[in-house]
């Protein structure tokens, strides 16, 4: 019998779980660091809670202790509460215990969200689906409503906190440098936890061209799926001006006649048939959604034209793979005046170095993150603010430009989320005629 159950962060993850412990008949204690945390008027009367430090000896005393994403296991006290034998999970893990149906769990440092949209929208022509976790929507709210499948995007912060966690089946797109400051050990210990997520499950799908992401001593009932450009099952494959998908070596889709932007896009298509194919949804089904995709807001949004000029919100652009992928995307024979900056979560600029020599881009460098870049890129001009950058970029605008918000770096040093950061930069864009 669970008597005290303590949850950690009071964002939209730790509110559903005190809505859920309440459903269940279970008052739970509530702790954030923070003094003033998001939804701190929304806690129910009956629930203790505190702010502004985490309370050792509830911690210490607790039967159960669920953390939300932006809390690391790694912490001290929670490593305390760990060697005193305290079960320590994250919302996935509650919501595996509680979830009837067949789990596709979907990670990567880069695409997560594009494709558990897309398979969401290839599913849910055929059958239903509830679609949570990282993508924004709380996996616990998706329990109210009876789903064939639920779709899950998992960060590597929630697969910290994974441990019976078993899906039908588990896809990791790629993994690249990220959150090193979550992970002092480097990207070997992000890889292992991003791994996680094949632990258990049936069948695991990776990226044949990157070999971090393949699974590990598979067990005897446990398959495994590759896609990748020229390898694996599912294959991106180009053949003079044209890039088909191709499917056991049969061209099946020219990705010249669809919606989607990018290579980075027509690999993570891959992953999204791989999943369709499995659940055996009709091809045409699957191939008409992929087809005419359009891309999240955010993401590679073109948000405003004047003059010959095309700007670009790249905002989800949070680490440097997204970043190289829109720079190969748009190419070097434009003009570019690329927006950097942020909090840098110990990233490593200097692998842009490749994609920043060409003479046509010119770096505008902001936030927590800009010494940093400054020093790597000498000829880049700091900044303190997004806005600042824009105003002085205005001033050196012609026609055939594009200014690309594509900043390589999260926004919480001076915005609220990534979402944040490009409805400004929407905002500013549009002022400049």
């Amino acid at each position: 019998m669970i008597k005290k159950v303590v949850i950690i962060g009071l964002g939209i993850t730790g509110l559903s779980c005190i809505k859920f412990f309440i459903n269940k008949g279970i008052i739970p204690y509530i702790m954030d660091s923070r003094t003033n945390p998001p939804f701190i008027k929304e806690i129910p009367p009956l629930v203790k809670y505190c702010i502004g430090y985490l309370n050792k000896d509830w911690i210490l005393n607790a039967n159960l202790i669920v953390i939300s994403p932006g809390i690391s296991i790694f912490h001290p006290l929670l490593k305390n509460a760990i060697n005193k034998g305290i079960k320590i999970i994250g919302d996935i893990e509650l919501f595996y215990y509680f979830s009837k149906n067949p789990i596709i769990a979907i990670t990567g440092t880069n695409g997560k969200s594009t494709v558990t949209n897309m398979i969401g929208k290839i599913i849910n022509n055929y059958y239903s689906a509830g679609i949570g976790g990282n993508i924004g929507y709380p996996a616990l709210e998706l329990l109210s409503n009876f789903q064939n499948f639920y779709i899950l995007e998992l960060s590597s912060f929630q697969l910290e906190t994974i441990k019976k966690f078993k899906s039908y089946i588990s896809v990791i797109l790629n993994i690249s440098s990220d959150h090193m400051d979550r992970y002092p050990l480097g990207i070997e210990q992000y890889q292992k936890i991003k791994l996680n997520i094949y632990k258990n499950a049936s069948i695991c799908i990776y990226n044949a061209n990157n070999s971090l992401t393949y699974p590990n001593n598979l067990q005897k009932n446990q398959r495994a799926i590759s896609f990748g450009i020229n390898k694996g099952k599912y294959q991106v494959y180009k053949k003079q001006k044209n890039i088909y998908l191709k499917v056991n070596n049969k061209i099946i889709l020219n990705f010249n006649k669809t919606k989607l932007i990018g290579t980075h896009n027509y690999i993570n298509s891959l992953a999204v048939l791989a999943i369709s194919d499995i659940l055996h949804i009709p091809r045409n089904i699957s191939l008409k959604i992929i087809s005419n995709y359009m891309l999240n807001n955010h993401t590679l949004q073109i948000v405003h034209k004047k003059n010959g000029v095309i700007w670009i919100n790249d905002s989800k652009s949070t680490n440097i793979n997204s970043t190289k992928a829109a720079l190969s995307f748009l190419g070097n024979n434009k003009r570019i005046w690329l927006l950097l900056g942020g909090y840098d979560k110990n990233c490593e600029f200097h692998l842009l170095k490749k994609y920043l020599m060409n003479d046509k881009i010119h770096i505008y460098c902001f936030g927590l993150a800009s010494k940093k870049i400054l020093s790597l890129y000498p000829k880049a001009i700091q900044v303190q603010t997004m806005s600042d950058a824009i105003k002085n970029i205005s001033k050196f605008l012609k026609y055939g430009d594009i200014v690309l918000l594509s900043p390589a770096c999260s926004s919480i040093d001076q915005f609220i989320n990534f979402k944040d950061r490009g409805e400004k930069f929407i905002e500013l864009a549009k002022q400049n005629n």
